[in-house]
């Protein structure tokens, strides 16, 4: 089965070795046919500590790594 990947902004890199990634989709209501924003935002691991607030990152789900942290930095796209 293929791990999904997700991109979002960093919010807050507060913490040791993890970044929390706010990630946004758009869909249609399915009754009033409008377009709608729904966020949530995902803890992952940042084994370098790279990654800073606002920077636009690809998360990728994994094994867990702790009590709510299941996803991986995969990429810092402001740098690479």
């Amino acid at each position: 089965m293929p791990k999904r990947v997700l991109q979002g902004t960093v919010v807050s890199d507060k913490n040791e070795k993890t970044v929390v990634v706010l990630v946004e989709r758009r869909f249609t209501h399915p009754l009033f046919k409008k377009t709608v924003r729904r966020s949530k935002k995902y803890k992952a691991h940042d084994e370098n500590n790279l990654c800073k607030v606002g920077d636009q990152v690809s998360i990728e789900e994994t094994r867990p790594i702790s009590k709510d942290k299941t996803w991986i930095v995969l990429r810092d796209e402001a740098s690479a």
